[in-house]
Parts: structure tokens; sequence; C-alpha cells
């Protein structure tokens, strides 16, 4: 590794350690390697991907072992965290924030190296979670407050909280390993419920530093991590039947195949992220400078590797020609480099299969009449393809239909503005879209159609999930369930209550189980 800077350098980590009941066991089967697309040369002379250590290869018993252990730890609703104070629940949480931190530089230098993101995205990555976990303790607050209270309808007293649901599989992707994987996790115990944790493939390895974090904060059975293949793992948890959410940010092919493994359907709730094809509509009266800017960011921001990138461009025949000069020109001025090099924007490609991908995408568009019209576009080398942007594309294409994940820019022309708003309505998708233009008589009405196509319509900007107070959610095959701060907190819970009639004998019995303390649920502490 002579030629990576020595505070990039990276040792081996033999990931040994699973959580399960609360502590940290030794793993004594079978391991995996985990490797790293980037190219060093070895002791040996070699070049090729770099090894970066070992995980467990966890077979079924382990699996079910865990999810002993988190249904113990429920207890059917009786066990220490669900019953738990809101009070003390958070001081865990908080807790666990804090001993998180004192990780960051091992998490942010396995992020560049697990999933090749680069340095300033990598520490955004860790510092936006940090954040996302103290909001959502705020969040919670907020909304136990609400609660410290007894309602009044028909001569009858409630006193309405929010409870867990049971016990969670989540499972987290590959391009943001912590951060989106939190989102789902965090809210899901603060509520109360306990989870089985298994990291994604890619991004794995930085949630070894954490195993001791998660250990120390929460009692025994409340976060259980496994490493492993899905199918080992997650397949014969849900086949139990003992799940009660499964909580996944991926594809849509693996979250169906999961439900079709549960064998009671309508017990099991699900929290989905899944995949999406958002478009950026170019009006004629777009400014182009700054649509050209957003549209980078939207197409390529880690490679194009987001369920929010802009994965197709429809720009009006009007301006097409000068639109794509212009952004053909800003791609190829983008800088590729190493995730710790100054001002790499571009970075290699984390699936080893990934650029192959790209490039039968290429060649399936160029066999039905598109043509690469940037210079640089499609040059490949063992972990990455340079951004292809292509013109003309259509419908008989694979990138048309696909999602790409990766850096291929498919632009359509077009001349009527019922042609993107049909290829919206006839997908699968339907997360979001960015419009580009200024005249509101032409914007306005787009808008109230664009609303009712997708969840989020982002004016003269690229598509995003934050700011994480926003609800971030999709229709169709886009999403489950909507992610925020805010709504994550009742995605992973469900309005329950307790009703007295008012009547003296009952009001009395009320008045002392407040001032008793005997009940964590009937409370009216206020939290600040």
């Amino acid at each position: 590794m002579n030629e990576i800077p020595k505070e990039y350098q990276i040792d081996p980590i033999i990931c040994d350690r699973y959580l399960v009941d609360g502590k940290l066991k030794k793993w004594e089967g079978n391991s995996s390697e985990v490797y790293s697309t980037i190219q060093t040369t070895s002791s040996k002379g070699n070049t090729g991907p770099t090894l970066l250590g070992t995980i467990p290869d966890m077979e079924t018993e382990s699996a079910l072992e865990a999810l002993n252990s988190a249904e113990k730890a429920y207890d059917k609703g009786k066990g220490i965290w669900p019953t738990m104070r809101v009070s003390e629940r958070l001081k865990c949480m908080k807790d666990f924030v804090k001993k998180m931190k004192s990780h960051r530089e091992i998490v942010v230098k396995l992020l560049m190296w697990e999933i090749c993101k680069n340095k300033e995205d990598s520490y955004k990555e860790f510092d936006r979670t940090v954040d996302y976990i103290n909001d959502t303790i705020e969040a919670y607050k907020n909304l136990d407050r609400k609660s410290a209270r007894f309602d009044k309808e028909g001569g009858v007293y409630a006193h309405i909280r929010r409870g867990p649901l049971g016990v969670i599989l989540c499972l987290g992707p590959y391009n943001y390993p912590l951060n989106e994987t939190f989102c789902l996790l965090i809210p899901a115990i603060i509520m109360g419920n306990t989870a089985i944790f298994k990291p994604a493939k890619h991004g794995v390895l930085l949630i070894y530093p954490l195993l001791e974090a998660f250990k120390d904060s929460f009692p025994p059975g409340v976060v259980n991590i496994l490493f492993g293949r899905g199918r080992k793992i997650a397949t014969p948890i849900m086949r139990t039947g003992v799940i009660d959410v499964l909580a996944l940010i991926g594809h849509s092919n693996s979250a169906v195949s999961l439900q079709d493994e549960h064998p009671k359907k309508n017990k099991l709730r699900l929290v989905l992220g899944l995949e999406a094809k958002n478009p950026g509509i170019i009006l004629p009266d777009a400014d182009l400078d700054h649509t050209v800017k957003e549209c980078i960011s939207g197409t390529l921001s880690f490679n194009g590797q987001r369920c929010t990138a802009l994965k197709v461009l429809y720009v009006h025949e009007s301006i097409i020609n000068e639109f794509n000069k212009r952004f053909c020109k800003a791609v190829d001025n983008l800088n590729f480099g190493l995730p710790w090099d100054k001002n790499s924007f571009l970075t290699p490609l984390p699936e080893p299969n990934k650029p192959k991908y790209i490039k039968d995408l290429i060649d399936d568009a160029i066999n039905h009449g598109s043509k690469i019209i940037n210079k640089k576009g499609g040059e490949i080398s063992e972990n990455y393809l340079y951004p292809a942007v292509l013109y003309p594309v259509n419908d008989k294409m694979k990138v048309y239909h696909e999602e790409q994940f990766g850096p291929v820019i498919p632009i359509i022309s077009y001349k009527d503005i019922n042609e993107p708003l049909d290829a919206m309505a006839d997908t699968d998708y339907g997360q979001q879209v960015s419009l580009f233009g200024k005249d509101v008589k032409k914007i306005g009405p787009l808008i109230d159609t664009l609303a009712n196509l997708v969840c989020r319509v982002n004016l003269n900007s690229a598509c995003q999930r934050g700011p994480d107070v926003y609800p971030f959610t999709g229709r169709k095959n886009s999403a489950v369930s909507t992610l925020s701060v805010y709504d994550a907190l009742r995605s992973f819970s469900i309005r329950t209550f307790v009703a007295s009639k008012d009547t003296v004998y009952n009001n009395e019995i009320l008045e002392n189980l407040l001032n008793s303390n005997k009940s964590n649920f009937v409370s009216t502490e206020y939290l600040l």
C-alpha cells in the first residue's frame, strides 16, 4: 500500500464476533473475505482488489439463536425494553450515540474503503447519522409530551400513546450502510421493539467497531447483529412467522421474496425503501447553467448509486442540443480518483460486476440506436466505467426501464409535456421528480399532476432524501411506509390506549395509579 497515504492505509480486520442476547459471541465457523475494489499492490507484487478483512459466514442455527434472543427480550410485550419508561429508553440511546461518536474515524475510513465513497461524503454520512439519532430522540420527546395527558369523549377517558409492534428484522443497503440502516434500526428500537440486524454485503465491516457500543448501551436481546448471506439468515427467520416488521432498504424483488416466506401475512408490517427511476424534466425556459449543475449532482453524486438519483433526463426539443453540449462538457470535467484524493467526485464502483453491467446497458442502447455523446463516456477499467451520456434513448432499451444505479445517464428529447408524464405514469416507480423551469403558468399545473405521480417534486433542484425531518417515501414499487425523523417513529409503532369510563370508582383508581408510579404506560410524566 505504498501509494496510499499513511493515514488512509488499513490493516485487515478480523470480524469474528456477533451480538446476541447482550453478549459478543466468538464465531467459530466459516468466514468470508471482504474485498475493496480499490486496486493495491500486495507484498508479492500482485495488483488487485484489496483484502479488508473477514466476516462470519453465519448459518441458520445462528439466525434462529438471534431471533430467539429478540423474541425473549420482547417477551410478548412484557420485556424490560418494551415496558420501560420512555425517559429510560432515551437514556440508553444517548449512551449509544456517545459511544458511537468515539469510532468516527475508523467508520469513515471503512466507508471509503468498502463502498468507495469519497472522504467528504463519508464524513457527512457519519455526522448525518449522529444528527439523525439526536433528532429522533428529540422527536420522541415531543411525541411523548403530547401523549402525557388524558382525553375525554362520550363519558370515556382515554390515555393514548404509541406502543411497539414486536420483533423487527432490519436489512440495510450498501450505498448508505450506516445512515440508511440506522434510519430503520434507531426508530425501531427507540419505540420499544427488539431487532435482528444484518448489515449489507458491502459496507459490512464498518459495523464491527460499533458492536461493543450496542452491547453496552441496551438491555440483552434488544439489538442482535448477525453477519452473512441473506438466504442463510433472513429467509429462515422469516419462515418462523415470529417477525412482526420487515424493515428493508434495497430492491423490491428481495422484499417480495422475504414477504413470501412469512406464513402470517396479515401480521407482518412493512417498512420498505425500494428502487426508483426518478426523472428530471427540463422545460424550455430552464436556466441551463443552474440546471446542468443540479443534474450533475442528481445523476452522478456517488456515481449515481442512490435511489434518489436522477435516472433519466427529459429535455425539451427546443433546448436539447444546447443542454447536451453543456451537460457533456460538465460530465467530462468531473474528477475521478480514490476516495481520499482531494476533489475526487467520481470514485471506483464497490460492486465488482457493476462496470460490466453498465457496459451491457450501454451496448444494448447503442444496438437500439443510441450514442455515447460525451468524449470520455464508457471508458472502462477493472473497477470503474466513466459516466456515459446516452442520446437519443427510447423504450426499446434496457436503460429506459431498469434502475441503472450507476454512472450512465439516458437523455430523452420531448415535444409534448405529456410524453414524460405518460412515461412516469406507466413506470413501476414513483418516488421523486426534478422539475426545471420558471414559467408559473406551466409549472403550476405540472406540479399538480406530478404530486399525484410521485411523493416529492423538487423545483429546480436535484432529487434527495434530506432534510431528514421531511417525509421520505414513494408510490408503487418505490416504498412502503414513510421514513423521516417524525414519520419513522410512527412507522415502527401503533396507537394504543387505556380507556376508562368516567365514574367515581374508575377515577379514583386512575388517580391512585398516576400517583403510585406503578405503570410506565399510564403516566403524565413530562419530558423536557
